[in-house]
């Protein structure tokens, strides 16, 4: 299996990309994992969040291939502790996706077309999260889960 997490927009605070990095190539040691930064949507400033958000959905979705496992990480999804989270990994894995795409949304969310072509909808916390925190939470609780899975001390099981 393979897991992609994708975002929108630069990550501008040096410590959030340098805490990034370091839980992904943690994660490496486990999966075959990468982020990919979708770059912000040109001239979004003037433009209506609607439209943004259809902007953003038309990239991911032209991106996406047809077997992708799309997971929105989204305020109104499930939510799981960090062992419940690590077994939904699990389960992806058991059920051989090829796949996973985690997917944190811009400024106002998803666009209606990401609901629909999505697989899963998670939430990290009824707490809101800068979606430049988010990045940096998502990776450290992805490299906990992989660390639970493999029954090792980081999660103090």
């Amino acid at each position: 299996m393979k897991i992609d997490l994708w975002w929108i927009g630069k990550t501008k605070p040096a410590y959030l990309e340098e805490g990034i990095q370091d839980y992904a190539g943690r994660i490496k040691h486990y999966i075959n994992f990468s982020c990919l930064t979708i770059p912000d949507i040109k001239n979004q400033a003037s433009m209506n969040p609607g439209i943004l958000k259809k902007k953003e959905a038309e990239w991911v979705i032209n991106r996406l291939q047809p077997d992708d496992f799309l997971i929105l990480l989204d305020e109104n999804g499930k939510t799981f502790d960090s062992v419940s989270f690590a077994g939904f990994v699990e389960e992806l894995m058991v059920r051989s996706v090829k796949q996973v795409v985690f997917l944190i949304g811009g400024a106002y969310g998803f666009d209606e077309s990401l609901y629909t072509r999505a697989n899963e909808k998670i939430s990290l916390s009824r707490m809101t999260f800068s979606h430049q925190m988010v990045r940096l939470f998502f990776t450290e609780q992805l490299y906990r889960a992989f660390t639970i899975i493999h029954h090792e001390k980081y999660h103090n099981l």
